[in-house]
């Protein structure tokens, strides 16, 4: 059967139909909708899922992960847990031309089943996915660093819901045209011309995923089931040191794809050695066409210009701002943002790191603050969010790599301390590398620290000479080196409109007067965009229909009658 649009569905399709045309609604509507459960209760889950995905996921440690994939005879392990944890798990290896190879000859039969089994199968794999979330989700926190509750919602919950939304943007795309279509032309006084045409959906070829250690399966999801779904085989390299929770999705992926009578090659694991630069490889492989890349700006940038045979989805690195003019809620304020900035120690591509404040101060509902008033006043809720270890640990996580303790080493030289980093053993994990968040002031000529990025819990409080003065350095260092988030404090809505507009102008999502449960750095699926693809910080949003529309092609066939 070709790949037209008129395919007979599969009974994985006809399973999961209900969801899938759940999720098409949402992404019309764009208002809140999730298909997975955040909450790990027992009475969502049931009273023995918590042990049994963490028996699970202990299950693989120290020993060869139950991998049906083939490799070249060598074992790869690479993983270094931020809590202190022995991993120790072992991976097969395989190749990039072996990759390549079985990718490829998997993809005719996945082409030809058509959008409709394609979708079926995908939903499939969430939902294994889904049964198994506690195993997912204890995976997620060991190799990230993220505390337990964050890694289930963001690398479990939240990750199956983004794979949802770029699998129903998917089957929009392809779906959007029809299978066949009549052609008819009057041609003077004889028989009309007619034609019946067909229209194949075509996938470009090998797709490559390259995994990051944050967010292993949050950043990776979209782009592993965008290609899926629009036919693309997807090999997916992992972080060499957030391997676990990609090899456990590409094992449930082989297991359903395999049940449902197509090669399980649809879906590999490509891990690493040291120093072997796999991603690399692969991605200037002439087969590859399609690469997914979350991670530095130096490398996105690389990927952007090089792999120029392939079609470059990137989310790299930016400077995310906060405008603070004014506010009728000081403490929610101060609050909102301290929270933000202490999540997951400001390991998250989308925390604020430079916050604008007027160095005359503020109006507030508790009177003018000065700036120093309102830098001390965020550094005080970071404080006391952090003050209790054993209940700071549960939203600062863990350090996921030696350069943010580098940058905190390297951020005491600079400007003036608000609040400093501290050094916290984890009740639970005395290996465990935990900082709490530092904040430090800085004035708006400090353009050269303050216009890079410094990933991890570090933040500026930088003094400008008014919100004006703020808005154009907002739009100046946005405009140059991007971000993913802008926030804006006021109660003049006239500044909120030329926020809006400067954000507009950057090409970044902005966010109003957030005070209460609702932060800057989150994003919700189906919902939110995460990411514009307007500027340097990401060359793609998750989730459009740009994003998965380019990962096929419209061929057709055209027949006289």
């Amino acid at each position: 059967m070709m790949a037209g649009m008129t395919e007979t569905p599969h009974p994985l399709y006809d399973r999961h139909r209900e969801t899938l045309d759940r999720a098409l609604t949402a992404i019309a509507e764009r208002g809140y909708w999730s298909a997975y459960p955040e909450s790990p209760s027992p009475r969502v889950y049931g009273e023995t899922a918590a042990a049994d995905g963490k028996a699970a996921f202990e299950a693989y440690l120290g020993g060869d992960f139950p991998l049906d994939q083939a490799g070249d005879g060598t074992g790869v392990a690479t993983e270094v847990s931020p809590f202190g944890v022995a991993l120790d798990v072992r991976y097969p290896h395989a190749g990039a031309d072996q990759l390549v190879s079985a990718a490829s000859a998997a993809l005719p039969a996945w082409r030809d089943a058509g959008p409709p089994a394609r979708a079926g199968v995908c939903l499939e794999i969430l939902d294994r996915l889904h049964k198994n979330i506690f195993e997912l989700a204890n995976a997620v926190q060991f190799t990230s660093g993220q505390a337990f509750v964050m890694a289930f919602q963001a690398g479990g919950a939240h990750a199956l819901d983004r794979a949802l939304e770029a699998v129903a943007y998917a089957y929009a795309e392809m779906t959007r045209h029809p299978g066949t279509a009549g052609w008819e032309k009057a041609a003077g006084k004889g028989d009309p011309l007619r034609m019946v045409k067909t229209f194949h959906v075509v996938p470009r070829g090998v797709a490559l995923v390259i995994g990051c250690n944050t967010f292993p399966t949050w950043n990776s999801y979209p782009g592993l089931f965008a290609s899926l779904a629009t036919g693309n085989p997807v090999v997916v390299k992992p972080h060499p040191r957030a391997v676990l929770p990609l090899a456990i999705t590409v094992r449930y992926a082989r297991q359903v794809l395999a049940e449902a009578g197509f090669d399980p090659n649809l879906v590999q694991l490509a891990p690493e050695t040291d120093g072997e630069k796999l991603a690399t490889t692969l991605a200037l492989h002439p087969a590859v066409k399609i690469v997914d890349f979350t991670g530095s700006t130096e490398y996105g940038d690389w990927l952007e210009a090089n792999a120029r045979q392939a079609a470059v989805y990137t989310e790299k690195a930016g400077l995310n701002t906060v405008v603070i003019d004014s506010t009728d809620d000081f403490a929610g304020l101060c609050r909102n943002l301290g929270f933000t900035l202490t999540l997951y120690s400001g390991q998250m591509c989308t925390t604020s790191q430079n916050l604008l404040i007027p160095r005359d101060g503020i109006d507030t509902d508790q009177g003018h603050k000065s700036f120093d008033d309102v830098a001390a006043g965020i550094a005080a809720a970071v404080a006391k969010l952090t003050a209790d270890p054993a209940r700071g640990v549960e939203l600062t996580g863990a350090i996921v790599n030696d350069g943010v303790l580098e940058r905190l080493a390297e951020v005491t030289k600079v400007g003036e301390p608000v609040l400093e980093s501290r050094t916290v053993e984890h009740p639970s994990f005395p290996g465990a590398v935990v900082r709490t968040p530092t904040v430090v002031k800085l004035d708006a000529s400090d353009t050269a620290t303050y216009s890079r990025e410094w990933f991890g819990p570090i933040s500026f409080a930088i003094a400008t000479d008014s919100t004006e003065h703020s808005l154009r350095i907002l739009r100046e260092t946005v405009g140059e080196k991007g971000a993913l988030t802008a926030g804006v404090y006021s109660t003049d809505e006239a500044v909120l409109d030329a926020a809006e507009a400067a954000a507009i102008d950057a090409g970044v999502h902005l966010s109003c007067n957030l005070t209460g449960g609702v932060f800057v750095n989150q994003s919700a699926a189906f919902s939110d965009f995460h990411g514009s693809g307007a500027n340097a910080a990401a060359n793609s949003a998750l989730t459009d229909g740009a994003y998965v529309a380019n990962r096929f092609r419209i061929v057709q066939s055209r027949r006289h009658v």
